[in-house]
């Protein structure tokens, strides 16, 4: 009995690897879909920052071209000038109501990331390029008024309320940014200073335009100057490449067409205040011209910018629309062959790249909300 125990072979436990293997596929599949069904909404709420309303500034913008371009020119056939006419027209109602609707769309789920997302906004409140976006839906708002169908008057009371809707937001960012700029010994312009801080100078010049149509014309001298002043102190510090103009990623090199903006607007602005469009809009609009082609003249500075489509790229888009408008605006007094060509060449520059980002943004709309978005990271900044 003891022999037969101990000649007996020892028992083995043998484990089926397909079952484990099997096993462990089963628990490394990922949850089903009804658990993650709440994650698109709430990851699009999370990458979209301010800097989207770009794009409804540049639809705006020409949508507010197009409506200048429908007026009756005397140098033009009758039948030509109402071809042009009825071309223009329908052009410009189209493009202005594609801006409201994206406007408001973008307004809409931007009021939503305020909501779930407050630490996001707060975040990009603090950081030194995101807070200047925070101009960019009220300045939407405005040129979009700007631009609206003869319908809306600027005599109007409901003009007049909408106008104080969207220029109040500016005036209360200009209390917070411009006041750090010469009272925080943690923000000051030397250090905080870059490209994107011309926003916040372009939504009072916008403002100022808008008030003066309506006739408030010491109200748009207060936001002129206020936005002006501001500007030529950034500029110098800008163009002296002081430690804050070296704190812009390439990606977002796009915005350095804001150095022509400005004083674009600045000259339609001035012209809408003092009636006309005289020598100090003049300059204005050739300081402008001046920039467009220093840039212009040096592409090798936006080729990091211009490998993979991001939203910066319409920073192109809106500029030059504003440029293309103080052209118009100058052919319109100048009256000469030179004046016109270039209103021509401006505005035909600015319709092509506005399609041109059009058609880009279309076929990559799955990448335009990016994880790797300059303006999300959120690190500490070191002027905090």
């Amino acid at each position: 009995m003891s022999g037969r125990l101990e000649h007996q072979p020892p028992i083995q436990l043998v484990i089926d690897s397909s079952m484990a293997t099997h096993k462990d596929h089963r628990s490394s599949r990922p949850p089903p879909p009804a658990v993650t069904s709440k994650r698109p909404l709430s990851s699009i709420l999370a990458r979209l920052h301010a800097g989207y309303f770009r794009i409804s500034i540049s639809l705006g913008g020409q949508a507010l071209l197009w409506k200048i371009l429908s007026q009756p020119s005397n140098d033009l056939p009758q039948d030509t000038n109402t071809l042009l006419h009825i071309f223009h027209s329908a052009a410009h109602l189209i493009l202005w109501c594609i801006s409201l609707s994206i406007l408001i769309s973008l307004s809409f789920l931007y009021l939503l990331r305020c909501y779930f997302h407050f630490h996001l906004v707060k975040a990009e409140f603090s950081h030194h390029v995101g807070i200047n976006y925070l101009f960019a839906p009220w300045t939407s708002w405005l040129i979009l008024l700007q631009s609206a169908p003869i319908l809306v008057c600027p005599k109007t009371v409901l003009y007049l309320v909408l106008w104080w809707l969207f220029a109040v937001p500016i005036m209360a960012l200009d209390v917070k940014i411009y006041g750090q700029w010469f009272t925080s010994e943690k923000r000051f312009l030397s250090m905080a200073a870059n490209a994107t801080s011309q926003i916040s100078v372009l939504g009072n010049l916008v403002g100022a335009r808008v008030a003066a149509e309506m006739g408030w014309r010491e109200t748009a001298v207060c936001m002129f100057s206020l936005g002006m002043a501001h500007y030529l102190v950034l500029f110098v510090t800008l163009y002296q490449r002081l430690s804050g103009s070296n704190r812009l990623p390439a990606m977002l090199r796009p915005v350095f067409f804001l150095f022509f903006a400005v004083p674009s607007m600045a000259s339609l602005a001035w012209s809408s205040i003092s009636g006309s469009y005289d020598t100090a809009s003049k300059m204005l609009f050739s300081l402008s011209l001046f920039l467009f082609t220093s840039l212009a003249c040096r592409p090798n500075l936006f080729k990091n910018s211009m490998r993979k489509f991001n939203v910066a790229w319409w920073a192109y888009s809106f500029p030059l629309t504003f440029l293309a408008l103080a052209s118009a605006e100058y052919a319109e007094e100048v009256k000469g062959n030179v004046a016109l060509g270039l209103m021509v060449a401006l505005s035909g520059l600015s319709i092509l790249v506005f399609l041109g980002l059009m058609l880009f943004t279309v076929l990559n709309v799955t990448k335009l909300l990016r994880e790797n978005d300059p303006i999300l990271s959120f690190a500490k900044d070191p002027t905090a």
